[in-house]
């Protein structure tokens, strides 16, 4: 039997089912409509700043870097331009093989190899990244008539940093590097990132680090269109570049290699400071490096050869290395004995040239030593009994006290860095040093040991020559400073970087005149008589022979004794005595007496400042046991 639906009821089934559609659509709609207005709407600044930057690119534009220049304007670190051949990867298809095929052009090494792939994690896709630089004129003609078979790969002028004199600023000046990944976090803890984005070099030594933000700049900001191939179609905007500033040095680099032709192939440094300001003239270290090296990444070879050679030029000597200053402290501790009331200008002493302490004898075998001898004298020939005598008078912690304000043993602040303390020694000192209560506890016989500077004495040339400026100018002590000016590379307005007095001791005038007097009769009398025969100057200094070893009262003989083991070899001095223009400290190395060695060194720096006379070779050694009876 058919069964017979009823249309009312189809009817109702059919709008039920509609009007359910419609819902469906409406709630659809209206989601896609809440959707649109989400992203369109809510999400607008979001999105848009999505989009434009996947169509503008924002480029750093790196800053030159600020030049470096003597007193006189000589270029000590300057930028020029090099030809780079670099690739654009968002333009190549396969980077091995396109770089074996500039391979056949020109030289690719497998450093520069290395050095492509690591700047090309760093880099933006679509900024373009060196594969060589430095080309030839001969490789830029090769390449240019071939680069229609390398898309994305062009020639392109870089600017690079050089050292135009080489190793006589490397311990000064210092060099740039590649930056790290120390580096960058050292960047990013000082909240520096913005302003070092594309950048690549960054100071790593000298002054080219402790001025990095003067020299560095501040990066401007290039706005390109980019296509959807990460190619650049067109500049939007440009913020340029502020150029790094300018330095000019107190330093004359004609004095600083003066010095160092003098020093020879000789360990040693020499240190000149202006007494009046602080200024550093000279701070000569040999032998030294070539800093070049160091620009686009030194090689193994080269770096091997550097930091194992047994004559370590990367050692900053007038810095960084301590040694015993020897007789060059005797002034300063015949300055106290005045200062303490413990001796006086006109004293005398007939004490046969012996030194009783706790049943040692100490001789002093040198006859103007031995009778009716003055302070004057003392300083002039050196006597060492004579101090022996003092220091025990005054006592280790009255000359700690004492000799800790002239910046003995402590850092001198100078700008550039890498400086070392040294050593004052003092019963505290003792106790922060050693474990053991025995080595802890100060015995009389070091504080004689430390009267003639020896002992644990340990002086950088930097501190002599900073503590000898402070007692020719009377008492003031100035933080030495290389930098002179800082110079607006865009406006040339000159910033002065003032002397900075870090104290000021007080010294009894007659007294500082007697130890200068005194000085200036050892060029005429004393120890450096032989080095400063005929000098058409007056000067004044003092000499001085550290002993590296023990003795043990055996007699010296620098030829049966291991050259690392012979003593080093000091002088300190100023010119004009009457008006002190210049302050030095001279040290050689393992050089043997102070009046042989170092002094020679300092007559031929003072003629080329004083006169301008050329340098010559270190002069022979003059008679040994002539030496020891002037120097001992």
């Amino acid at each position: 039997m058919t069964e017979f639906r009823s249309p009312e009821a189809e009817l109702a089934a059919f709008r039920r089912r509609l009007l359910v559609a419609a819902l469906f659509v409406t709630v659809c709609f209206g989601l896609l409509a809440a959707r649109f207005y989400y992203l369109q709407v809510v999400r607008f600044d979001y999105f848009h700043a999505r989009a434009e930057g996947n169509r503008i690119a924002v480029l750093p534009v790196v800053p030159n870097r600020g030049v470096i220049v003597d007193r006189n304007g000589t270029l000590l670190a300057r930028n020029y331009s090099v030809l780079t051949l670099e690739i654009n990867p968002a333009r190549v298809r396969n980077l091995d093989a396109t770089i074996d095929a500039l391979g056949e052009i020109v030289t690719i090494e497998e450093r520069d190899r290395r050095r492509f792939r690591r700047l090309l994690l760093e880099t933006k896709y679509f900024e373009s990244v060196p594969i060589r630089t430095h080309l030839t004129d001969e490789e830029v003609a090769r390449i240019a008539v071939r680069l229609y078979r390398f898309p994305g790969v062009e020639v392109q002028a870089r600017l690079f940093r050089d050292y135009p004199e080489g190793a006589s600023t490397a311990h000064v000046v210092g060099y740039i590097g590649r930056i790290n990944e120390r580096d960058q976090q050292r960047i990013e803890e000082r909240g520096e990132t913005a302003n070092y984005r594309g950048s690549e070099y960054i100071g790593k030594s000298g002054l080219e680090l402790s001025y990095q933000r003067e020299l560095h700049g501040t990066t401007g900001i290039e706005q390109v269109e980019i296509n959807a191939g990460g190619r650049a179609v067109r500049l939007m905007s440009r913020t340029p570049a502020i150029p790094g500033n300018d330095l000019q040095l107190t330093l004359d680099i004609g004095l600083q290699q003066a010095a160092e032709a003098a020093l020879g192939n000789r360990r040693g440094a020499v240190v000149a400071i202006e007494p009046a300001t602080g200024g550093v003239l000279a701070l000569a270290s040999t032998p030294s490096f070539d800093p070049n090296l160091f620009i686009d990444g030194i090689s193994v070879a080269e770096w091997r050869a550097l930091s194992d050679s047994p004559e370590h030029p990367l050692l900053n000597r007038a810095l960084y290395s301590a040694y015993p200053p020897g007789s060059t402290y005797k002034p300063f501790i015949a300055l106290l004995g005045l200062e303490s009331g413990k001796r006086q200008i006109e004293q005398r002493f007939n004490n046969q040239g012996l030194f009783t302490f706790v049943g040692q004898r100490y001789v002093d075998r040198k006859s103007r030593c031995q009778h009716n001898v003055d302070l004057h004298g003392t300083i002039v020939h050196s006597c060492n009994t004579y101090y022996y005598q003092l220091a025990h008078d005054l006592g280790i912690q009255a000359i700690a006290d004492f000799m800790g304000q002239f910046g003995f043993g402590q850092r001198t602040g100078i700008d550039v860095p890498g400086e070392a303390t040294g050593v004052l020694p003092s019963p505290a000192w003792k106790r922060s040093r050693f474990s053991s209560r025995e080595q802890q506890q100060w015995y009389g016989g070091e504080t004689i040991s430390v009267g003639i500077g020896q002992g644990y004495n340990a002086f950088t040339p930097i501190q002599l020559a900073n503590g000898l400026a402070t007692l020719l100018n009377g008492g003031n002590l100035f933080r030495p400073h290389v930098v002179s000016h800082i110079v607006d590379s865009v406006t040339g307005e000159r910033r002065l970087v003032e002397p900075e007095p870090i104290a000021r001791i007080p010294l009894n005038p007659r007294h500082v005149d007697a130890i200068r007097q005194a000085m200036a009769d050892v060029t005429v009398t004393g120890t450096a008589v032989q080095a400063f025969r005929d000098a058409p100057y007056t000067s004044g200094g003092k000499t001085g022979t550290a002993q590296v070893f023990s003795l043990r009262g055996q007699r010296y003989d620098a030829d049966k004794i291991p050259e690392h083991l012979r003593d080093h070899a000091w002088y300190i001095g100023f010119a004009p005595a009457e008006n002190p223009t210049i302050a030095l400290a001279v040290l050689v190395e393992n050089g043997g007496f102070g009046g042989q060695s170092a002094a020679p060194v300092a007559r031929q720096v003072f003629d080329y400042y004083l006169l301008g006379a050329p340098v010559e070779a270190p002069a022979q050694e003059g008679d040994p046991l002539l030496a020891e009876e002037l120097e001992r």
